[in-house]
């Protein structure tokens, strides 16, 4: 992308990251940042947990430089680097607590990330790049190719490609990547993985800058209601739609499932015990990037937490125009009872009001019948009478009672033992005994409770048997239960 001189001189009076690379004591910063918030797993600190770490960093250039090098108390650094001049920490209270906690910010995220940069890499890899690169070039053109022979001759191609490489395998010709390529590849992973963490706080910061726009603007509000939150809705909806929304809804979406985070850990301890990455330098091998999914999820929460509370500062003010209104409605009653004890002694003459049907309809509860268990019906499916032959399908919708009590208590069985499941893995546990109603019977407890999470653009094949010892199959979207107030990262 261009330079121009007038942005670069607007970004160095009031861009962060640029502060950063050059304040005065930019080596001692960057490097206290990088230990506390990128070297390990945590994302954010405590004020108390994070001066201890401080003090040791400031300990140790004060032992080389002198005392005078960091006079100020490690507190005083804290809350200097999260002020808006600075703009490298972000201070912040979690709910319920009265310590302040520390956050990397993402511009100080953006300059750390520069300064890796500038330090040459022991080993440089081309072929992971480049075969990455080719794979998202096919990615994008198969994935706008219309013709549909087209795509059948691609995916014949791929087939006998397949084919051939299981002829080999079996001829006892098995390809395995050397030690090069496989610290190639894990390298590419490594970085691909810390740059999506550094994408998350930018993805969060994004919102939180949504939060504090629409607290400013409901404290100074003085229009009506509807026209509020037309315009927060509004905003909310662009981000949500824009092209970084969707991705990281898809980006969620499949790190939510069950079936994800198995394959991901499989993969991770699979990768960890190969011998040429464990014979590796630690500069290569990264203990910490074996549950590094975990800390995915753990920076995906925060995100979803900054959606909510965004939602609560809506329902608070909702909830105080709706009693500004009720007060309201009640003085206007107050002051047509004043009326009307005015004018109590003036009785109107002739009709005032008619009300039509004074007696009260009464359904006494004894008159209601009583659940019955349905007969079975045979359906004869030879048919006489011609077009103008009348049916009663009604009985069709009444052979089969779901219990969703019990379906409910199966899925919770199963969520005491994990903080999600899906609905493939509850049938797999409990297979279905009403074949299709039970199946519409969990379908209907997902719609109906909050914690569930269905992605309507995926599907599940669920298989079943039925009474008469057919096999039936359906395809319905992917359905996630997840524990009320449970994490998703275990």
């Amino acid at each position: 992308m261009a330079l121009p001189y007038d942005d670069l001189v607007r970004l160095r009076r009031t861009d962060p990251a640029w502060r950063l690379l050059t304040a005065d004591r930019a080596p001692v910063i960057a490097s206290f940042l990088d230990r506390a918030f990128r070297e390990g797993t945590r994302r954010t600190w405590s004020e108390s947990e994070l001066v201890v770490l401080l003090e040791d960093v400031l300990f140790d250039v004060q032992a080389l430089e002198g005392a005078d090098a960091v006079p100020r108390s490690p507190g005083e650094y804290l809350t200097e680097w999260a002020q808006d001049d600075k703009g490298w920490l972000r201070k912040f209270y979690p709910p319920g607590e009265d310590e302040a906690h520390f956050d990397l910010s993402p511009a100080a995220e953006r300059a750390l990330g520069w300064l890796d940069s500038l330090f040459e890499r022991g080993f440089i890899g081309t072929e992971s790049r480049l075969l990455t690169a080719v794979h998202l070039l096919e990615q994008i053109v198969e994935g706008v190719e219309e013709d549909a022979d087209e795509r059948i001759r691609r995916l014949e191609e791929q087939r006998g490609e397949i084919d051939r490489q299981i002829a080999a395998i079996r001829a006892g010709d098995i390809p395995v990547l050397d030690d090069r390529s496989l610290r190639e590849r894990f390298l590419q992973f490594a970085r691909l993985a810390r740059e999506l963490l550094a994408d998350f706080r930018a993805v969060e910061h994004r919102f939180r800058e949504l939060d504090r726009d629409v607290r400013t603007r409901i404290a100074g509000w003085e229009g009506d209601k509807a026209t509020l939150l037309r315009e927060v809705f509004g905003e909310r909806d662009v981000i949500a739609d824009s092209d970084e929304g969707r991705s990281f809804r898809a980006f969620w979406d499949f790190l939510m499932t069950s079936e994800s985070q198995e394959r991901l850990s499989q993969l991770l301890d699979r990768t960890f015990a190969i011998d040429a990455l464990d014979r590796a330098d630690e500069d290569i091998r990264d203990d910490r990037l074996r549950r590094v999914h975990y800390d995915w999820i753990t920076a995906g929460e925060q995100t979803q937490r900054t959606v909510a509370r965004l939602s609560q500062q809506l329902r608070r003010f909702l909830d105080d125009q709706a009693y500004l209104e009720n007060r309201r409605i009640i003085e206007i009653l107050n002051t047509i009872g004043r009326h009307g004890l005015v004018l109590a002694d003036d009785v109107p003459k002739g009709n005032v009001m008619e009300i039509d049907g004074m007696a009260a309809d009464i359904t006494l509860p004894l008159e209601r019948p009583l659940a019955s268990p349905v007969e079975d019906e045979e359906l004869a499916l030879d048919l006489d009478g011609g077009e103008d032959l009348e049916l009663d399908l009604s009985v069709l919708f009444d052979q089969v009672y779901v219990d969703t009590a019990r379906l409910r208590r199966q899925i919770d069985a199963l969520l005491g033992e994990r903080d999600q499941v899906a609905l493939a893995t509850v049938i797999g546990r409990h297979p279905l005994r009403d074949g299709l109603a039970e199946l519409v019977g969990y379908l209907t407890v997902a719609s109906e409770g909050s914690a569930a999470v269905i992605d309507d653009e995926r599907r599940d094949r669920i298989v079943w048997t039925d009474r008469a010892g057919v096999t039936r199959r359906a395809r319905v979207p992917v359905v996630v239960f997840r524990r009320a107030g449970g994490g998703g990262g275990s």
